[in-house]
């Protein structure tokens, strides 16, 4: 009879999981594999509470498989590394992402785009090479391919900087690869949550003019005074839409409810191109009309590759560009997820898993 993935592996670990659609959390032991010849182990120190977490432990996009460990914005310290690990040694800061594993054979992995590769194998609650489920960074310790693992830059904090591996490639990335990173441009950034205050982090340090477009007025001196945009739309107002209409390049909607686009193809110049990183549970309406008359574009971007992520987080390092954040005890993860269902954020949890995570 075969065993279960909780007893196939020796390393004992420990962490939160939910078991239902419920969502629930609550305590979980189960086991890492053994630190294979290219695998990296490390302390999970920090890991930051996206929004897509709440969506998988519930179930919502229908492939969780339970019981769920979640978390894919993991930073920690090097604990043991296998004897043909070349780029890590025991005492490094790391940090572990989205992906844990792809093919490294197709086109895409090829080009150092493994976010893409179809046999992508995400950081949890997906089967891994060796048949068992993977489990992510809401756990004391992580073991992951060092390829999958990124080098923390010096002097960068661990509890800050965590959420970066999700929020901050899923922004940074498409603004680099549709050239919306050139001084001077207009770009907007629809939604100020987890990801639309990195990307508009990103975009300032670029050197362009940026534009929070969001439904509440309520966001606009924080987004103009604190976090550097240069302009706020609310779009429900149909004058201030109508006044910004064809002024923008490019816009970034983060948004990961039903909303709807016309709106925003509205703001574009002709070429311009909105690009979504929010994952919405229903289909959202694109009418072509205001495709054809002004050549625009809708898009999608998901994460980045590996040499990305790593190009993504020195050039945060080195301009200084952190996420701001909640640190909250792993106890408190409940409250957690109800509070970033109501946006009650600002704007991203990150677990002190360190320190509020005992193993019994």
């Amino acid at each position: 009879m075969a065993k279960t993935p909780e007893t196939e592996h020796p390393v004992k670990a420990c962490g939160y999981a939910a078991r239902d659609t419920s969502g629930t959390l609550s305590p979980f032991k189960f086991s890492r594999r053994e630190t294979g010849e290219k695998d990296v182990q490390f302390k999970v120190l920090y890991c930051g509470v996206c929004h897509s977490d709440l969506h998988m432990v519930k179930n919502e996009w229908g492939f969780t498989q339970y019981p769920i460990v979640p978390g894919h914005e993991i930073v920690g310290v090097v604990t043991g590394v296998g004897s043909k690990v070349e780029k890590f040694k025991v005492g490094d800061k790391v940090g572990v992402g989205c992906l844990v594993g792809s093919c490294r054979q197709c086109d895409q992995c090829s080009n150092d785009l493994e976010n893409y590769c179809s046999k992508q194998i995400l950081t949890y609650s997906a089967p891994y090479l060796d048949g068992t489920i993977t489990y992510g960074g809401y756990s004391d310790i992580m073991v992951a391919d060092e390829h999958f693992v990124v080098r923390w830059p010096e002097n960068f904090p661990l509890d800050k900087g965590a959420p970066l591996l999700c929020a901050g490639i899923t922004t940074y990335s498409p603004l680099k690869y549709f050239g919306l990173d050139k001084p001077g441009m207009k770009v907007g950034i629809v939604g100020l949550g987890g990801l639309g205050h990195v990307g508009v982090k990103f975009a300032k340090a670029f050197g362009t003019k940026v534009t929070v477009i969001s439904t509440s007025l309520s966001k606009k001196k924080e987004a103009i005074e604190k976090l550097g945009a240069d302009e706020f739309l609310v779009s429900k107002d149909p004058e201030q839409m109508q006044a910004a209409a064809g002024t923008l390049d490019g816009i970034i909607d983060t948004v990961s409810a039903t909303h709807p686009l016309p709106p925003l193809l509205s703001l574009l110049k002709p070429h311009g191109k909105l690009i979504l990183v929010g994952a919405p549970e229903k289909p959202l309406e694109l009418p072509v009309f205001p495709l054809l008359v002004g050549r625009k574009i809708v898009a999608g971007s998901g994460i980045g590759g590996m040499k990305e992520t790593q190009e993504m987080l020195d050039f945060a390092a080195e301009h200084n560009i952190l996420p701001d954040v909640e640190i909250i005890p792993i106890d408190y993860i409940n409250t957690a997820m109800e509070r970033l269902l109501k946006s009650d954020v600002k704007y991203r949890f990150v677990i002190d898993v360190g320190k509020s995570l005992k193993s019994e």
